[in-house]
């Protein structure tokens, strides 16, 4: 009987040192971040030198220019740069101006020695003639401020409508033209028209004073009220009709 309690008793005491044994293998495997045989968590994995990179590509600010490198510009539509060539805000160089409407200061005027004038009808606006003087000489011609008309011989020249004045006077190239628009009749019911069968022409210097006058045949059933008027001289035929 003896016999066997020691053997039973080898055999626990063999059994807690095995237990204890893997207890403490178990202890040694948490402290190590593994995992024990038998479990059935799992451990995160230690970030490898790839993945911080990564990271710290993802978190980094874009790279400053380098020294010395060109900026680039957007131009907007239909715009320039500042400093570009010579219409860009920012600009001292002054754009050129159009031949037909430069400034005419030096520039002789337009008159029965240099230039033609025509009259004729027009279709529309109504009521309306169209004046043309035409440069037959060989040098620019300036058409300044509006002509002087007489209808029929009269004392009084017509009425100018100053609302017409152009930005600056028209220049005339030798074999060009410009236009002024004659408008026949004011309000209805003020004034009873008469038929004119003659127009006299006055062209003028940049002072406005006569430089020749020219008498042209009216168009058939010309009818004025001595109540329209006439506009200054235009580079176009479409700005001359318009008022």
């Amino acid at each position: 009987m003896r016999t066997n309690r020691i053997r039973t008793t080898a055999l626990a005491t063999t059994a807690l040192v095995a237990a204890l044994s893997l207890t403490a293998c178990g202890g040694e495997d948490k402290a190590m971040g593994t995992k024990a045989a038998g479990s059935t968590g799992t451990a995160a994995p230690a970030a490898t030198s790839t993945e911080a990179t990564d990271t710290a590509d993802a978190t980094a600010q874009p790279d400053a220019p380098k020294a010395g490198a060109p900026d680039t510009q957007t131009v907007p539509a239909g715009g320039k740069h500042a400093g570009g060539n010579g219409n860009g805000a920012g600009n001292s160089k002054k754009p050129e101006i159009a031949p037909n409407v430069k400034a005419a200061a030096s520039i002789p005027a337009c008159t029965t020695a240099n230039s033609t004038v025509k009259v004729s009808s027009v279709s529309r606006p109504i009521n309306h003639l169209l004046l043309t003087v035409t440069n037959t000489g060989s040098t620019d011609c300036a058409a300044y401020h509006a002509p002087f008309l007489r209808f029929d011989g009269a004392q009084a020249v017509y009425p100018t409508y100053d609302g017409s004045k152009p930005q600056s006077v028209v220049v005339i190239s030798p074999g060009k033209k410009a236009y002024a628009g004659i408008a026949l009749l004011g309000e209805p019911g003020q004034n009873e028209p008469v038929k004119s069968a003659n127009l006299g022409v006055i062209m003028v210097d940049k002072n406005n004073q006569s430089k020749g006058e020219s008498t042209l045949k009216l168009p058939a059933e010309t009818y004025t009220d001595g109540l329209g008027f006439v506009t200054y001289w235009q580079s176009d035929i479409e700005t001359a009709l318009m008022y």
